[in-house]
């Protein structure tokens, strides 16, 4: 090393749009205007177009599995990051919310642009009120409840044998064609993102991190924890609930097999990966672990490995996750300085 270089250091500037824009947007240049709109253009943009860039059928429906888990990755990251609830019942949802549109559909002669919806309100106030009296649990203690959820709902199904029994609930209509089956999850994947991030910046959202941070400073002004908490669980529930609605017009089928776990861990590491807080880091995390799944599918039980491979990696090297490393790159920059 050089004695120049040894008397230099490199030294992280926050660009100066970024320090004005935290809170107001004082919009000086176009160039300005450029730094803060692009980047969410790009998503937009981006997102609308991979049904269009995709090479055939299979790989559009894997677009499909990609936005139905990204409804369940940004459900978890919601209720972690803004909550403090980790929740590993992401299956109990998709459960819930898959038998209740297939039931709307096969029996009332429902459409899948209803029985979505419908899904989605009933199977979110069912899921809450099953999860009430957890509410006062945390950390651990809460994550280990709702992973029992999935499981008992599963067990209780064949035992009884309703709904289908193993065989599940067959003849469920699908939609009425194949872009509007692409579409409709690509954009609702685009709502629920922007509108998340809008409440998270509401009155509400600074309520719920409240609670995360000191439950007993918001019960000490006045106001009802369990309330807030079972609002945030019902917005998160509801969201899994679409994924498991979605999940049975898009395969024709509901069956006690929407209760496992894999609809409770892939969306967990696709926000280790993606970036925890970030709303938009489990997206990009699904966009990674599925299409990388239906690559590994001829390796079998093998693609497990690559899976760990693939987690010990981020977690090691980019614990912070893609979309925290890569906003950081994108509001700052280096240069040498003279120590």
């Amino acid at each position: 090393m050089t004695t120049d270089t040894a008397q230099r250091r490199k030294e992280r500037i926050d660009r100066g749009i970024k320090v004005r824009s935290d809170g107001i947007y004082a919009l000086l240049s176009w160039r300005e205007l450029a730094y803060l709109s692009v980047p969410r253009l790009v998503l937009i943009l981006g997102i609308l177009a991979l049904p269009l860039l995709m090479p055939g059928m299979y790989w559009q429906r894997v677009i499909s599995i990609v936005c139905i888990y990204a409804f369940l990755a940004m459900s978890f990251d919601f209720l972690a990051h803004y909550v403090g609830l980790v929740s590993l019942g992401g299956a109990f949802f998709v459960g819930t919310g898959g038998y209740i549109a297939a039931l709307l559909n096969t029996t009332f002669g429902l459409p899948p642009l209803v029985t979505i919806p419908a899904a989605l309100i009933l199977g979110a106030a069912v899921c809450t009120l099953l999860l009430i009296p957890c509410l006062p649990l945390r950390g651990v203690y809460f994550a280990i409840v709702t992973l029992m959820y999935p499981l008992f709902m599963a067990r209780l199904i064949e035992a009884l044998d309703i709904f289908g029994g193993t065989d599940g609930i067959l003849g469920i209509d699908s939609f009425t064609n194949p872009w509007v089956e692409q579409y409709f999850v690509v954009v609702m994947v685009l709502v629920l993102l922007f509108g998340l991030r809008r409440l998270v910046n509401t009155d509400l959202g600074l309520v719920l991190r409240a609670v995360k941070d000191n439950d007993q400073a918001v019960r000490a002004s006045g106001m009802n924890v369990t309330r807030y908490k079972a609002l945030a669980v019902f917005i998160a529930a509801g969201m899994g609930c679409l994924s498991g609605a979605c999940l049975v017009h898009t395969y024709m089928w509901a069956g006690i097999s929407q209760f496992a776990l894999d609809f409770s861990v892939l969306p967990i590491a696709a926000t280790v990966i993606g970036g925890s807080g970030t709303l938009v880091g489990p997206v990009l995390g699904c966009l990674i672990l599925v299409p990388a799944s239906e690559l590994l599918r001829d390796f079998g039980t093998l693609r497990i490995v690559f899976y760990s491979l693939i987690l010990v990696t981020f977690i090691v090297f980019r614990s912070e996750g893609l979309m925290v490393y890569g906003q950081r790159k994108y509001h700052q920059f280096q240069r040498w300085t003279e120590i």
